[in-house]
């Protein structure tokens, strides 16, 4: 399977491990009553606002509110949709463990630019929806930065996560900038699904 960077000009949705994937998390929530929501965000990213509109039936039928804040980290017009080893052998392996102020994505969003943008989106958020259940559906790279942000961690390095899709993280806000961390990476509803989209046959 080839590598793309997909920025949200780019995106085009689902692929059906996706839908998948979006389709469990859903029939999940709708017998489990775990989650009990009053707002549902988006990303603006194709791929993300198609999960959110499969799930919103699973959580009492909520429409969908988009917000780009919480869009994954933006590679640019010139690297979106490149491939990773084309990225890599002009570029070379990326800046995202040195200094958030370095360049990432030539063209794109520093790691800093990144998570400011993302912890703005949940400052609103916080604001506009105080005391209500929200569930937003984004990116890998939104909830690195939301944990980092949280955790008071630093912006780079000290750890690694990997986030996987439709992937629950759930995090309390006890009081204002202090997140209880409830469950991460939770993916009970994949279990018997591949862990990625198959190659295609070749000849």
């Amino acid at each position: 399977m080839a590598k793309v960077i997909g920025g949200h000009r780019t995106c085009s949705g689902l692929s059906e491990l996706g839908r998948q994937q979006a389709e469990r998390l859903h029939d999940r929530w709708s017998t489990s009553g775990e989650i009990t929501a009053d707002v549902l965000i988006s990303s603006q990213y194709a791929r993300a606002r198609e999960t959110a509109e499969i799930l919103a039936p699973a959580i009492g039928g909520l429409d969908v509110i988009e917000d780009a804040g919480f869009g994954e980290h933006d590679p640019g017009p010139d690297c979106d949709g490149m491939s990773f080893d084309e990225y890599i052998e002009r570029f070379g392996a990326g800046w995202w463990q040195g200094d958030p102020f370095g360049t990432s994505f030539p063209g794109g969003e520093t790691i800093a630019a990144f998570q400011f943008r993302v912890g703005q989106a949940i400052r609103r958020t916080v604001d506009a929806y105080t005391d209500k259940t929200v569930v937003v559906v984004c990116h890998g790279g939104v909830v690195d930065a939301a944990l980092r942000l949280a955790l008071k961690s630093p912006a780079t390095g000290g750890y690694e996560i990997h986030t996987l899709n439709t992937s629950i993280t759930e995090m309390h806000l006890i009081k204002d900038n202090l997140w209880r961390l409830i469950r991460y990476n939770d993916v009970g509803h994949l279990v018997g699904l591949p862990p990625h989209t198959s190659p295609p046959p070749t000849d």
